[in-house]
């Protein structure tokens, strides 16, 4: 007896639907195990496009124009701030340095970025409307911030935050807190001069800032006080310890200390103008004198300061030797 077979499928034919139905497929294996894709590529995720670049650079530059070139201006006159020269050159330096590790984060825009950008416009208003140039010039640092989360994340501004932080530097400080800072470091220094000298036999009699010499009256002026070269040696120092050092922890102490060592080499140099007027003659102590003293100075804190590099240099490979 043969057994009729009923009508025989090709494998991919067994989910076939009649003639007259479209037919379908089964679902592939590679799509029901595929995940799904964490986060859809928006517009902002693209990259930048010159075009794009040249409006936002334009727009700005119609803001800030003004408030740039008066910024310019007061690092050229202000001897105070002249040190303001040379911190965006060094953020476009580190910048350019980082540019193959910075080109290999992905974009991921935040939103947070738009806020960060209306709190800088804000600022921006305040400060024009308030002629406060403080709060005008921080709003351009807040607004590159800005612009970076929104169209890069908080990844990639992470990656940057050390040359943004470091623009802070190039701001002159307000007046109400530069008089603040100035003030006590004229007394500080008129005080160490005043304990100093008599060890040289220099007799003193110290009135505030005013030291009173046999032969004349020094007055630890404003432009004595060392903020000049302590703000110029901050910033030097943090610019050698970034080139120099690549360890962040001896970098953040050789910042620190040029603090106290500014302050100490401006003591000195009115010790030695108060011997140099009480031994030699008074008028060497103004004019060529008294300009040359301060570049050097301001030298010998330099020395000061890689001496104390190389002793931590020193002192570290000691401990890695004793290990």
């Amino acid at each position: 007896m043969r057994r009729e077979r009923g009508p025989q499928f090709a494998p991919e034919d067994q989910f076939a639907y009649p003639r007259n139905q479209p037919k379908a497929y089964p679902v592939g294996q590679y799509a029901q195990v595929a995940p799904l894709p964490t986060r859809i590529p928006g517009p902002l995720a693209s990259k930048f496009s010159w075009p794009r670049i040249i409006v936002l650079i334009g727009l700005m530059g119609w803001l800030y124009f003004s408030i740039i070139l008066h910024l310019v201006g007061q690092w050229w006159q202000d001897p105070n701030f002249s040190h303001g020269f040379f911190v965006p050159a060094f953020a476009l330096f580190v910048l350019w340095q980082d540019r193959p590790r910075l080109a290999g984060f992905v974009p991921a825009p935040s939103i947070w970025g738009l806020g960060i950008i209306v709190f800088a416009l804000c600022v921006l208003i305040i400060g024009v409307l308030g002629a406060e140039l403080f709060l005008s010039r921080i709003s351009l640092l807040l607004l590159i911030a800005g612009l970076i989360v929104y169209f890069r994340g908080w990844q990639f501004f992470r990656a940057i935050l050390f040359p943004w932080a470091f623009l802070v530097l190039m701001i002159p400080i307000p007046a109400i807190i530069f008089n603040q800072i100035t003030f006590p470091l004229q007394l500080l220094a008129s005080r160490v001069a005043a304990g100093v000298l008599p060890w040289a036999g220099v007799p003193v009699l110290r009135e505030g800032n005013v030291i009173n010499l046999p032969a004349m009256a020094l007055e630890v002026a404003e432009a004595c006080s060392g903020i000049r070269s302590l703000l110029s040696l901050v910033t030097l120092a943090i610019i050698y310890g970034y080139l120099m050092e690549p360890r962040i922890s001896i970098r953040v102490i050789l910042a620190l200390a040029s603090l106290p060592i500014a302050i100490a080499a401006n003591s000195l140099r009115i010790v030695g103008t108060g011997l140099l007027v009480q031994y030699w003659d008074p008028q060497k102590a103004e004019g060529f004198f008294h300009g040359f003293s301060g570049w050097l100075i301001f030298v010998v804190s330099l020395a000061m300061l890689f001496a104390l590099h190389r002793l931590l240099l020193l002192k570290t490979r000691g401990k890695e030797a004793r290990a």
